[in-house]
């Protein structure tokens, strides 16, 4: 099912090269609206027909507080695009990047419906496993899971399902740790599957590259300002699982619908800025879900959630401000109210 038409759907995106082939073909799309965000090194003349360009000097207006809090040159200031977007209507974020490319079939299936569903409690998973046969993993995925993660595929079983996020693959080179890319590095294109959700208590590492959000867990979408730059999606995932379980939300997992045509990177900086992941990923979820009840509302528990983070020295200490910030900027769009309870 495609959501366009139904809903006010936005693309967001974080630039600072020239418009990419990935944010025209972005801009051609029928029914999306496209938003990005640029940062200091973003040329001053960018421009791009039918895309809303958001440079430095007009980003204060959006979020001040925020605007002044969030450090420059960060992935971070994308959250000035989703503000941005909230207030405009969205009911629906596309997170995306500059150099993923969409596929004639970008989209996302619908919010509701009958899912395969991997069962409640397996702890980790290495959700590629379900789309291809190689040995790849996401960034994210705890090391130790790599070579000895749960066989789930044959444990499937379809389900009612209420989504809140939809993470969408990428091909040729997808979201992967800088291990992998130091160690193999083969381009991939996942096989097509039908969705796949998770039950309560299964994880899987969710990125920024092809990921939509609902309006009810808007304010979820919150990025780390200071972690690094490969740990702070990954991080935002990880904490927003355990609270989306709280109101029966389900992560779900659809085919690659985009090509990842990957901005130069050095593999050893990003295995540098990726230590922090590999440290705390895995005790992440843990904290989250101790520190957070169902008689909250999405962003009370986000709150709480990276204050027990702080508490144990995963997240600076000036992050629960910021996140103030953000959470007050959010709720000033009227999107931050307390989801109603989903049914499984």
């Amino acid at each position: 099912m495609d959501l366009r038409g139904l809903m006010t759907t936005a693309i967001v995106i974080t630039s600072i090269f020239e418009p990419t082939e990935a944010v025209k073909r972005y801009a051609r799309l029928p029914g999306y609206q496209v938003v990005v965000v640029g940062d200091r090194k973003t040329p001053l003349s960018w421009s791009c027909e039918n895309v809303v360009f958001l440079p430095v000097d007009q980003q204060q207006a959006i979020g001040q507080e925020l605007h002044r809090l969030m450090p420059f040159d960060h992935y971070c200031r994308k959250m000035l695009g989703y503000l941005y977007s909230m207030r405009n209507g969205a009911e629906l974020i596309v997170d995306t990047d500059d150099d993923n490319i969409p596929k004639a079939d970008f989209g996302f299936p619908a919010l509701e419906g009958s899912f395969a569903l991997v069962p409640k409690d397996k702890g980790y998973i290495n959700i590629y496993a379900y789309f291809s046969d190689r040995k790849i993993w996401p960034r994210g995925l705890p090391l130790r899971y790599i070579s000895s993660g749960t066989d789930f595929t044959a444990q499937l079983q379809h389900a009612s399902s209420q989504i809140g996020i939809w993470q969408g693959l990428a091909d040729e080179d997808p979201d992967v740790d800088a291990i992998y890319r130091l160690t193999d590095n083969t381009p991939c294109w996942f096989n097509p599957r039908p969705p796949v959700a998770l039950g309560e208590g299964t994880l899987a590492p969710l990125n920024s590259q092809n990921t939509l959000v609902r309006r009810e867990l808007f304010s979820l979408l919150y990025l780390p300002t200071h972690v690094t730059f490969r740990f702070t999606d990954i991080l935002r995932g990880l904490v927003a699982q355990p609270i989306m379980w709280l109101y029966g939300y389900r992560v779900g997992f659809t085919q690659a619908t985009v090509v990842q045509k990957r901005n130069p990177h050095d593999y050893f900086k990003d295995f540098i800025s990726e230590i922090p992941m590999y440290q705390h990923c895995e005790e992440v979820p843990d904290i989250v879900s101790a520190a957070i009840s169902s008689s909250r509302s999405v962003p009370d528990n986000l709150y709480e959630a990276y204050v027990a983070l702080e508490r144990r020295h995963i997240v600076d200490k000036r992050e629960p401000e910021v996140l103030k910030a953000w959470l007050k900027a959010v709720g000033e769009c009227r999107h931050s109210q307390r989801p109603s309870v989903a049914h499984e």
